[in-house]
C-alpha cells in the first residue's frame, strides 16, 4: 500500500526544494526532538537559522528522517521560544547566548547583551581584561608552568607578579631582582589602565583558569627574610590541585 506524501518521513524530501516540504518540520538537535514550522525557523531571513531552511537542503537527516543540527539540543528550546514569541530567555543566559552566536538570530544576540549577565560579562568584565597587557597569554604561560612542575606532585604553584601603575611595575622589577628565585617562573600582569583593583584581577585569573577546568587558589606570597618590600604589595601564590 503506498504512503501518501503528508506522511512519509520528512527525510525523505530532502532531495527536492525545501519548498516543497511540509510547513511542519520535525529537527533532531544534538539528541533532542522538536516540532515546529519552516515559517518559524525562517523567522529571521537573514540568520544562519533561516539560511539551514532556505532553498536547496543543507542539513543531514537522522535515521527517523528527522533534521539533524549537531548543537546542543538542550538549549534550542530557548531559541524556538524566542522564534515563536519573541520572548527573551532568563536562564542558561550564557548558553543561550552562544547558540544565538552561531545560529546568528541578531535581534536575540543584541537582546541577551543588554542582559546583566551578558553585559557585564562582554562590556565590564572583557573590556577591563582587554587592558590589561597579555593577559591570555599570561593565563597560558600559568598553566604551562603550573603542568611543567605537577610531575609526581599533588599541587603545583605559580607566583604571579601584579602591578597597577608604572610606578608599582618599577618597584617589582626591584623586588624581582632580590628574590631567590626562577625569574622566568614568574608570571607579571598589569600595569593598566582601568578602574578596577588588584583584588579584581586575581579574581579575573582564577575565575579564567578554572573555566578551562583547574582547581586553583591563591593566596599572598610570602618572601623569604630581607626582602625589600612587603610581599603581599605585587606577589601571589596560584595554587593548582591535580588530584
Amino acid at each position: 500500500m503506498s504512503i501518501s506524501s503528508e506522511h512519509k518521513p520528512l527525510g525523505k524530501q530532502v532531495t527536492g526544494s525545501l519548498h516543497t516540504l511540509s510547513p511542519i518540520v520535525e529537527l533532531n538537535v544534538g539528541g533532542e526532538m522538536y516540532t515546529t514550522t519552516l515559517s518559524t525557523l525562517k523567522k529571521h531571513p537573514g540568520s544562519k537559522l533561516a539560511e539551514m531552511f532556505t532553498g536547496q537542503p543543507k542539513l543531514r537527516t537522522d535515521s527517523e528522517g528527522r533534521f539533524f543540527i549537531d548543537r546542543p539540543g538542550t538549549y534550542f528550546k530557548y531559541i524556538l521560544e524566542y522564534l515563536r514569541s519573541n520572548q527573551v530567555p532568563t536562564q542558561c543566559i550564557q548558553d543561550v547566548y552562544k547558540e544565538a552566536l552561531f545560529y546568528d538570530i541578531e535581534p536575540l544576540i543584541k537582546q541577551l547583551e543588554d542582559s546583566p549577565q551578558i553585559f557585564g560579562e562582554l562590556v565590564a568584565r572583557k573590556q577591563f581584561l582587554a587592558r590589561v597587557p597579555n593577559y591570555s597569554e599570561n593565563i597560558e604561560l600559568m598553566i604551562r608552568i603550573a603542568r611543567a612542575e605537577a610531575v609526581a606532585a599533588r599541587r603545583s604553584s605559580v607566583i604571579v607578579c601584579v602591578v597597577r601603575t608604572e610606578e608599582d611595575a618599577a618597584r617589582c622589577q626591584d623586588a624581582l631582582n632580590s628574590l631567590d628565585m626562577d625569574k622566568k617562573s614568574v608570571v607579571k600582569f598589569g600595569p593598566w589602565k582601568a578602574a578596577p583593583h588588584i583584588s579584581d584581577l586575581l579574581d579575573c585569573i582564577q575565575m579564567d583558569v578554572e573555566a578551562k577546568g583547574y582547581k586553583i587558589s591563591f593566596q599572598p606570597h610570602v618572601a623569604e627574610k630581607g626582602f625589600r618590600f612587603k610581599s603581599h604589595d605585587f606577589f601571589y601564590k596560584f595554587l593548582f590541585t591535580w588530584w
